[in-house]
């Protein structure tokens, strides 16, 4: 008779634990208060292991289970043959139709396979190609109601709408010169600084805009930035353009509102030519409901590839939920995973909405305290959890340097912890209570009443050795409804008094200063990584709308306004270079890859904040009126001499080309003394005038 298991919590389950989990005791070394939640880990990583254990065993192993469309979806076979291959558990019958038969509904019937899949091969045709690139295909499904349904593959690589048509097409692709990638791909950054990018919106006219003009105008813009990686949103193919791109119909398609997919796969290449790292927004959380376009009701009925009933509906997204225990879901979900990194190139993986993924109640309703008793339990989605965790396994596996992003809401502990701890397995996770924090006190605080630990508290309150990517505001606060935060600074003045020619108002002035210095703390202080979203760096007025009913279609508020930051005679420039300067400045020093600063200040009365990094002396003035004469900051840093080092300014927020004041010399040297200050050994005297960030650096140590 086996041993009984060992209670909960107790030091037999935690001597359990840490025999099964090879690197757990590292884990909990990091964070004793998971201890009584080791056997969490251990369930997890057994399940996992035992997953891919099974994947070994049916399928070959994990690097062949994750080719699926290499087998499912159209294929042409080397005799010249057609192969098609679908999983359809739920049908009756399968045929595919298209232009090459005349739509003629049941000519080419599938054969029916073990375990719901369908195959069709025909054979080729002497003369011409049976199905030519750009033909119209579909998927026939007959239920086992009787029903007929016309699908598109869930495998489909390119789908199309053409003229004034509502659904889509599925497009056989297969074009005779396919693009071929010149460059490689470039090292993981040391310092992650995210351009998070949306192609469609990327002109100032009203009008999608295409793959072609991103490549040719916009990242060199980003590239000048300084930003080392773009982040493209609303790339898997979806039929609603309002969703953002967050309600996917075709999974394995590159949007073609955009352009062809050879004109993607030469977006990544020239990013990488620049040395810029892609990746990729990719929404595994959830699909569409669209049954027209998508996978939903792919085969009749409401289970193949999610939840039947309930538990596949997402309430408040009006979407399908995955059954990521289904061994069919698995190997498409980590095909399509593949697929984006194999076929286009893609450095890795920003997982939107992975809160909803993680627990059975999608994280709606919950207040995520902080208690640790919220991250384990009933309440835990653990298939979903095993196939993120599969998924990292896959990627990092393919690509060492490959960068995956977590964007959790709740919290969870150990989602950025190695699999082999027990965690998740992704690289950095989303800062989401940064944005928040400074929507918040720029709505309901004076600026004489912020208080300057609570956002210190915001910027640093992450677990150690948990990366997360910073950012100020991202596409979320610029959506209709809310605001940017530029528009929450300026609000109806960015229309009239953002001209040169016309004197600083209060407001804009407010705001110029502000708006730098909030994403310059962000930025030094919030993470291992920074994030912006297009166009926010120079304060891009108003929000973001995308076509529909309720705004007669138009495209006025669906496009970013880089023409704005071109024009000398606009304040916008000012935003603009300061964001160059910035980013370059942390290119040279590296602090978002060097640990957590040491904050010697936030001084509640003066609004004051110091602290470094990188070796570098950051302080801010938030204060609105009052400038600060001799104000004595500490340091820990040593210079050639035992009692002394020379600074000087290396980055100023009050310069005349950011639209400062100019009140800060920069020829002016400062030398700190061996005089203790808020805890550190030394401190030097500076000058800091209101509403001023400014970085000092430390001559006597090699850069």
């Amino acid at each position: 008779m086996a041993a009984p298991a060992p209670a909960p919590g107790s030091e037999a389950a935690l001597a359990a634990a840490l025999a099964d989990v090879p690197e757990l005791a590292r884990l909990l070394e990091i964070d004793p208060y998971l201890k009584p939640f080791a056997q969490d880990f251990q369930r997890r990583y057994k399940r996992f292991n035992q997953t891919l254990d099974n994947i070994g065993e049916n399928e070959g192993g994990i690097d062949k289970f994750s080719r699926g469309y290499e087998s499912f979806g159209i294929h042409k076979c080397a005799d010249g043959g057609i192969y098609c291959k679908e999983w359809a558990p739920g049908a009756e019958g399968v045929f595919l139709t298209g232009d090459f038969n005349d739509w003629n509904p049941f000519s080419y019937p599938f054969k029916k396979l073990e375990y719901g899949k369908w195959e069709l091969y025909i054979p080729p045709k002497q003369d011409k190609s049976l199905i030519p690139h750009g033909s119209k295909l579909k998927v026939v499904i007959k239920s086992k109601s009787g029903e007929i349904l016309y699908r598109i593959s869930p495998w489909a690589k390119y789908v199309a709408r053409e003229g004034d048509n509502v659904n889509y097409d599925w497009i056989h692709w297969d074009p005779e010169y396919t693009y071929k990638f010149k460059h490689s791909r470039p090292k993981k950054p040391r310092g992650v600084r995210i351009y998070e990018s949306h192609v469609g919106i990327s002109s100032h006219e009203g009008k999608v805009a295409s793959y072609k003009h991103f490549t040719c105008n916009i990242l060199p813009r980003i590239k000048d930035l300084g930003y080392n990686c773009i982040q493209l949103m609303a790339i898997m193919e979806h039929a609603y353009y309002a969703s953002f791109g967050y309600q996917i119909t075709s999974f394995f398609a590159a949007s073609s509102r955009y352009g062809t997919p050879e004109e993607l796969k030469e977006l990544v290449d020239t990013a990488h030519s620049m040395g810029i790292t892609v990746l990729l927004d990719v929404v595994h959380s959830h699909a569409s409901k669209n049954s027209e376009d998508g996978l939903n009701m792919f085969d009749g009925t409401d289970s193949c590839y999610f939840h039947s009933g309930p538990r596949g509906n997402h309430d408040l997204w009006d979407s399908r939920l995955f059954a990521y225990s289904s061994w069919e879901v698995l190997r498409f979900l980590l095909s399509n995973i593949r697929w984006w990194l194999e076929e286009y190139g893609f450095d890795g993986f920003r997982f939107d909405g992975i809160t909803s993924m993680l627990y059975h109640h999608h994280g709606m309703g919950q207040g995520f305290s902080g208690d640790y008793h919220e991250y384990f339990g009933l309440q835990v989605d653990e298939d979903a959890l095993i196939y993120l965790m599969l998924a990292n396994h896959l990627i990092h596996m393919l690509y060492p340097d490959s960068i995956t992003i977590a964007e959790d809401v709740s919290g969870m502990p150990a989602l950025c912890s190695p699999i082999s701890q027990g965690g998740c397995g992704f690289d950095y996770r989303l800062a989401m209570a940064i944005p928040d924090k400074w929507i918040k006190l720029l709505k309901e605080f004076k600026d004489e009443d912020w208080n300057m630990g609570d956002i210190v508290h915001t910027l640093t309150n992450r677990r150690y050795l948990e990366k997360c990517i910073a950012y100020a505001e991202s596409h979320d606060q610029a959506l209709v409804g809310d605001k940017t935060l530029a528009f929450w600074l300026m609000d109806a003045e960015m229309y009239t008094n953002m001209s040169v020619l016309t004197p600083f108002t209060p407001v804009i002035d407010r705001g110029i200063q502000l708006h730098k210095m909030i994403r310059l703390i962000t930025h030094a202080l919030g993470g291992e990584g920074y994030l912006n979203f297009m166009g926010n760096e120079f304060g891009h007025p108003e929000w973001l709308d995308f076509p529909r009913k309720g705004n007669n279609e138009s495209y006025h508020y669906a496009r970013r306004q880089f023409h704005l930051t071109d024009d000398e005679l606009l304040r916008y420039k000012f935003l603009n270079n300061f964001d160059r300067d910035m980013n370059k400045l942390e290119e040279r020093f590296g602090w978002l890859s060097a640990p957590q600063a040491y904050v010697s200040e936030k001084h509640e009365a003066n609004k004051v904040i110091a602290f470094e990094r990188a070796d570098l002396l950051f302080i801010f003035n938030f204060h609105p009126s009052k400038s600060y004469t001799d104000y004595r900051v500490g340091t820990k840093s040593l210079g050639k001499y035992p009692f002394c080092c020379q600074f000087k300014i290396v980055l100023d927020s009050d310069e005349a080309e950011y639209g400062g004041h100019q009140r800060l010399d920069h020829g002016t040297d400062f030398f700190s003394e061996a005089f203790q200050h808020n805890g550190l050994p030394h401190s030097l005297l500076v000058y800091i005038p209101s509403r001023v960030a400014l970085i000092l650096q430390n001559v006597d140590l090699p850069h």
